[in-house]
C-alpha cells in the first residue's frame, strides 16, 4: 500500500509465497537435515519483484531493472540486507554462493506458472542430497515430483493472477 503497488503485483507475490510456502513445507518434510530460514524464504517469495512497484512496465513485459530497485526499496523501508537479497537475486540463482533461500525463492517464482528449469531444479536438489546422505538424482526425482505437482496449478493461478489490473 505504500509504495501504490498494483494489483497484479500483489496477485503475483501472494502467488509466489503461496508456491513457497508449499514447497519450503515439503522440503522440511522430505529432508529434515537441510537447515534454511523458512521465514526467509517467504519473506523473499513476497517481496522479490517489489521493484515492479516502481518499474510497472516489467509487470506485463521483459526487463530487470525492477531487480535493484527492489533491493533498494526494501532496504529504504527498513528492512537488512539479508531479507532485502532476494528482490535482487531471484534471477541470479546460478551465481557461486547462492543460498538454499534463494534458491527455493527462484524456484517458487518459476513453478508458480508451470515453468520448470532443469539447471535451476538441479543446484536444489544438490543441497538435498547432500543434507539427506542420498543420491544427487534421487533428490532431483523427489523434488521433481512435488515441482510437478505444483506445476500442474499455473492454469488457474495465471488466471488469477490476470484477474488484476496491471495499473493502480
Amino acid at each position: 500500500r505504500t509504495l501504490a503497488a498494483p494489483p497484479r503485483l500483489a496477485a503475483h507475490l501472494r502467488l509466489v509465497h503461496d508456491v513457497a510456502y508449499e514447497l519450503a513445507d515439503w522440503l522440511a518434510r522430505y529432508c529434515p537435515g537441510l537447515i534454511f530460514d523458512r521465514a526467509d524464504v517467504l519473506f523473499g517469495a513476497a517481496t522479490h519483484d517489489i521493484g515492479k512497484a516502481v518499474h510497472t512496465g516489467e509487470l506485463s513485459g521483459p526487463g530487470s531493472a525492477h531487480e535493484p530497485a527492489g533491493h533498494e526499496l526494501l532496504l529504504a523501508h527498513g528492512f537488512g540486507p539479508a531479507r532485502a537479497r532476494f528482490a535482487a537475486t531471484h534471477a541470479t540463482w546460478g551465481e557461486p554462493g547462492v543460498s538454499v533461500e534463494e534458491l527455493l525463492v527462484s524456484v517458487a517464482d518459476k513453478v508458480w506458472k508451470g515453468k520448470r528449469i532443469p539447471e535451476l531444479e538441479d543446484l536444489l536438489a544438490g543441497h538435498v542430497a547432500r543434507a539427506a546422505g542420498e543420491e544427487r538424482w534421487a533428490a532431483f526425482l523427489a523434488l521433481d515430483e512435488v515441482l510437478g505437482r505444483l506445476a500442474d496449478g499455473a492454469d488457474v493461478r495465471l488466471a488469477f493472477q490476470a484477474a488484476f489490473p496491471v495499473g493502480v
